[in-house]
């Protein structure tokens, strides 16, 4: 596989649909992680947007809990509690003994633990959606194609956060 100079996967320009979808999800993935790179614990603890409090140590957590959402819960349809809590079940909380190195560890384990809960599903496979979520799309089933295209979105838009919280930091912009 391709990748960019900086080391993230470039989804083919031809490839079947499922291909396409993961690879895609896998670099906006990568992309969220370079977004961290570098910088130290003050830094990505920064809420660097006024008036919004999203730091980039909140978005790691938050696409943590997003990932055990969507892959787990709804798609596995497995009863798992919030990655960091009942109390913090949106994932942005910082703690002050939490830092990136473990909110990447945690964060790259649900990825794996999603990819796992996919392996040899069609992309046609449905999920089921809580009565809350259900009212929002229409109806409580959801394909496995619908979820990756949400996956895809959900990170292409915290991507562009994390581009202006960088670039507000340390100037560092880019795809």
């Amino acid at each position: 596989m391709r990748t960019t100079l900086d080391g993230r996967p470039v989804p083919p320009p031809h490839a079947d649909e499922r291909t396409m979808l993961e690879t895609w999800l896998d670099f906006h993935r990568a992309t969220l992680a370079l977004k961290c790179a570098g910088l130290d614990d003050r830094q990505l603890r920064r809420a660097a947007v006024p008036p919004s409090s999203v730091t980039l140590l909140g978005l790691v957590q938050h696409l943590a809990e997003v990932e055990r959402n969507w892959f787990q819960r709804v798609f596995a349809g497995r009863d798992l509690p919030p990655v960091y809590g009942e109390g913090a079940a949106d994932g942005f909380a910082l703690v002050p003994d939490r830092g990136i190195d473990e909110a990447l560890a945690v964060w790259r384990a649900e990825v794996a633990r999603s990819r796992e809960a996919v392996a040899g599903a069609s992309l046609a496979d449905s999920g089921r959606l809580s009565e809350e979520e259900a009212a929002h799309v229409g109806e409580q089933g959801v394909s496995l194609r619908w979820i990756l295209v949400h996956m895809i979105e959900e990170y292409a838009r915290h991507n562009g956060h994390a581009d202006l919280i960088r670039e507000s930091l340390d100037g560092v912009t880019g795809p």
